[in-house]
């Protein structure tokens, strides 16, 4: 586990590992963490190990927002030629 404070935007990152994330021991000692930092009004986010491969998953990603992109400026640019 591994886990980074940010004071200075009142974040505290906290990153699982694959077993990590499946122990119960560790889940439940995550408490007294989300507890502290309560108190200090800080945010807690808890990031979890993932099980695809990372590298493939954030091309499908690029390919789909640039698709979504794509899409938005094709509808913008119907819209501005209805409106000319």
């Amino acid at each position: 586990m591994e886990m980074n404070v940010k004071d200075d935007v009142q974040i505290v990152e906290i990153w699982l590992s694959n077993a990590e994330k499946n122990d119960k021991q560790i889940r439940d000692s995550l408490q007294v963490v989300f507890d502290k930092y309560k108190k200090k009004k800080y945010m807690v986010a808890v990031f979890e190990s993932g099980e695809k491969d990372l590298y493939q998953g954030t091309l499908d990603l690029l390919a789909y927002n640039r698709k979504l992109s794509a899409q938005k400026q094709v509808q913008r640019d119907k819209q501005r030629a209805l409106e000319h």
